[in-house]
């Protein structure tokens, strides 16, 4: 699919604020609800825009750890280390990178005692793993909640 101005302009609009409605995006750009309307469902129906969600500040919320790991792995087990890893609740993402079978991935967890247990108990006890690294995130300055176009 092809975005014209008009659909970069929604999609900027919605990813500074999703619960904008029509009729405020269709004054921005001079357009009616019905035709903002009809635009957004196209974007989803073509898979542009995935979904609507909601952006949880986790430190607020008592995560104040926030880590990174790389994590590489035996090729024959990597996909049973993700899946493992990717049903962990205090993992919030995990991706599979380029490299000798390695796995990205971000964790949320209280506190330092929290992720030393889920080190030790949850990521070392995984059979497959071959080496870990880790990173502790010390200051935000950007956030990914959508794409600039």
């Amino acid at each position: 699919m092809r975005l014209d101005d008009t659909d970069k302009k929604i999609l900027q609009l919605l990813t500074e604020n999703g619960r904008m409605s029509y009729v405020d995006i269709g004054k921005e750009l001079g357009l009616s609800r019905v035709s903002i309307r009809e635009r957004v469902n196209q974007l989803m129906d073509n898979g542009v825009i995935e979904k609507f969600s909601v952006v949880i500040n986790s430190e607020k919320l008592g995560k104040g750890v926030s880590a990174f790991f790389e994590v590489d792995c035996e090729p024959a087990s990597l996909v049973a280390v993700a899946e493992a890893l990717a049903n962990n609740p205090q993992v919030a993402s995990c991706y599979q990178m380029t490299g000798p079978s390695t796995l990205h991935m971000h964790v949320l967890v209280e506190d330092f005692s929290k992720l030393e247990s889920f080190i030790n108990e949850e990521l070392y006890s995984l059979e497959g793993i071959t080496r870990v690294e880790s990173h502790i995130l010390l200051r935000r300055f950007k956030s990914r909640t959508g794409l600039k176009l």
